[in-house]
């Protein structure tokens, strides 16, 4: 071979391994200080995520490892934490189906899993001592970038968010015992794609929690979340700031398209503006633009403000926008979940002074910093969103939807008219928290 050929050859042979490595798309982790199982990757107590690492505990996460006797080299060791703590793992874009095993030969346990930016995937899984048990979900990861050099404008807040960075992050609370997991990129998902404002986006921040980040949580693998939703947008800022370029660049044939705005959009005082002006004109854009992807548009009204009239009832303050929500989805004929109407019978069955406990009320010195009471009657906490994410559950199975058939099999009853009791709801809550209100009322 001359040596034109073989300068040729390992030219080639650089870009190969050079794509290969670039296009890692699959991982599996063995925790703990134990023997390490065959094809895993062993990840001890002290294996950190830092500038050159794919993969590691993020955040300055403490875990204690764990080493018992047994020929399971999967389960005879670990990592354990009665804190929260965070795993990282560098990825691009694209659905991941993520697959934890979770135990301890010695003591029981209970774990709730979050992703990115507090996203509810796994809730108080229990295991009792010496079981183990395998849990398996789907985490959307997203990037800025549109076909075209175009990109996605984001808010400042939003450039650190979890959410917009470069890496999966797994958030492990409770009294968690984590033996291996395994992160795979998958093509054969249906994603669900989120357009909305602050009652939808995933807040990263304790007080504060919207619906679109408890979802993930009712869906088995098969269907994957991709919250692009922002607080403050409305129809017409969505669109400007390239997020409906953006969805609509990754949208492939049989996606969903779930479109909820109306509070914002309230504001916009302009000539051309209102219910059933600009508001229509642009859902019935987001439609089209939905449709000529393959994708299936569903239309969701915006929540009810907790706001109560003189009998002691919820009033409408959104003005004409749910009817005219209402109106689109009928004319266009697509499918329309009336969360309106369900948050309205939410919080009339709370009551005025319960209903506090969905949305971001709390008494002075709740958070580290927070000397004054906060009181907020739009944004919800985890128990006002995790109520709400079950109403636009229930809408899905009103409109039976093809979701439907990817609900979790422990699906749990649920009517707006009977929620669950808040004083018996429990949430395991992040680290950070932030008094900052998110944009958008």
């Amino acid at each position: 071979m001359n040596r034109k050929k073989i300068f040729l050859l390992n030219i080639l042979l650089t870009l190969f391994f050079n794509a290969s490595f670039a296009q890692q798309t699959s991982y599996k982790f063995d925790f703990g200080p134990g023997k390490t199982a065959k094809g895993y990757l062993n990840i001890l107590p002290g294996t950190q995520y830092e500038e050159g690492k794919k993969y590691g505990f993020d955040f300055d996460s403490n875990v204690e490892g764990m080493n018992h006797a047994g020929k399971n080299a999967l389960t005879t060791d670990g990592v354990k934490s009665e804190k929260p703590f965070y795993f990282s793992v560098a990825v691009s874009e694209g659905n991941y189906q993520v697959t934890v095993t979770l135990g301890d030969e010695k003591e029981p346990t209970l774990t709730t899993v979050k992703a990115e930016s507090r996203r509810l995937m796994l809730e108080n899984v229990k295991t009792r001592a010496g079981q183990f048990l395998t849990k398996t979900f789907i985490v959307n990861i997203k990037n800025r970038n549109i076909t075209g050099g175009q990109v996605v404008s984001l808010k400042l807040r939003e450039l650190t968010k979890l959410d917009w960075d470069d890496k999966l992050t797994l958030e492990f609370d409770g009294k968690t015992a984590l033996a291996a997991l395994e992160i795979k990129r998958v093509e054969d998902q249906i994603t669900v794609f989120l357009a909305g404002n602050s009652t939808v986006v995933n807040q990263e921040d304790e007080p504060w929690a919207s619906w679109g980040q408890m979802i993930p949580r009712f869906f088995k693998p098969g269907v994957a979340i991709a919250n692009h939703a922002e607080s403050g947008l409305t129809l017409g800022s969505f669109i400007g700031s390239k997020r409906l370029a953006k969805v609509l660049n990754v949208m492939k044939p049989g996606d969903y398209l779930f479109v909820e705005f109306g509070h914002n959009d309230q504001k916009d005082k302009g000539v051309n503006d209102g219910a059933y002006k600009s508001y229509t004109e642009r859902l019935k854009t987001f439609i089209a633009e939905a449709k000529k992807k393959g994708g299936i548009p569903v239309i969701v009204t915006s929540t009810s403000r907790r706001s109560f009239d003189s009998t002691g009832k919820v009033q409408n303050t959104l003005g004409d926008f749910p009817n005219a929500a209402r109106k689109v989805a009928k004319d266009e004929n697509v499918a329309l979940i009336d969360l309106n109407a369900m948050t309205a019978q939410l919080f009339n069955a709370l009551g005025e002074e319960e209903s506090k406990k969905a949305l971001v009320h709390y008494p002075a010195n709740s958070y580290p910093g927070q000397d004054k009471p906060l009181a907020d009657n739009t944004h919800f906490n985890p128990y006002g969103a995790y109520e709400i994410a079950q109403c636009v559950i229930l809408g899905i199975k009103d409109q039976k939807l093809g979701l439907m058939k990817f609900l979790v099999d422990d699906l749990p009853d649920f009517n707006p008219s009977k929620p669950d009791d808040p004083s018996v709801w429990k949430w395991p809550e992040s680290p950070k928290s932030s008094l900052v209100k998110p944009d958008g009322n």
